[in-house]
């Protein structure tokens, strides 16, 4: 979505140097994103990527995500599209890998572009995308190669007849509720099917 008018971030290029009294420390943008964002396989920077591949699928144009919007992509058509994210595999050694659930609760939504509150709980977005990084071989897992992902795409509207207050979701209740499982290069048209009247999910 596009940033709001007021909001202090802009698209940066990582060149931009960290300084103390107008000089260069000698460290710049760049080095921060390594060191905070090179970890694509933790839960936080996983989240993010999936907002930022649903976002590219879509052809979003936001130049800047914005954090804490009751919903995180907008299509070049308006629908409002929220991103839960998981993985099998994570950062840590793990005896078996995780578990694949994904939270649904209706929450009291903030909208950045007004800075306010929704007076109730509920499901902000008209499409929610379940993205699952599905590799489960170590040695060649690789978050960026998006062949690893599983797509899988549910209305809002259907969550809400079903699911009403439950807080999570697991792969196999989204099955039977009718979401599409879609690859990368099929995610724009999954969502635009998933609004219209005539498609259970």
């Amino acid at each position: 979505m596009p940033v709001p008018e007021h909001h202090p971030a802009g698209a940066k290029s990582g060149s931009e140097p960290f300084t103390r009294a107008g000089t260069p420390l000698g460290y710049d943008l760049l080095s921060f994103w390594r060191w905070a964002g090179s970890d694509l396989v933790g839960n936080a920077q996983r989240g993010v990527l999936a907002e930022y591949l649903v976002a590219r699928a879509v052809g979003a144009a936001a130049p800047v995500r914005v954090e804490w919007d009751a919903f995180d992509v907008v299509t070049p058509d308006g629908t409002k599209v929220e991103v839960k994210a998981a993985g099998y595999l994570q950062s840590w050694p793990q005896a078996k890998p995780s578990g694949i659930r994904f939270g649904i609760a209706p929450t009291v939504g903030w909208d950045a572009a007004t800075n306010t509150y929704d007076t109730e709980r509920r499901r902000s977005a008209d499409v929610y995308v379940f993205a699952v990084h599905a590799h489960r071989e170590r040695e060649t897992l690789d978050p960026l190669d998006v062949d690893q992902w599983e797509f899988h795409v549910l209305s809002r509207r259907v969550l809400d007849e079903h699911c009403r207050g439950q807080k999570s979701i697991g792969l196999g209740s989204l099955a039977r509720l009718g979401a599409r499982s879609v690859s990368h290069g099929e995610l724009a048209g999954a969502i635009s099917a998933a609004i219209s009247p005539d498609v259970t999910g």
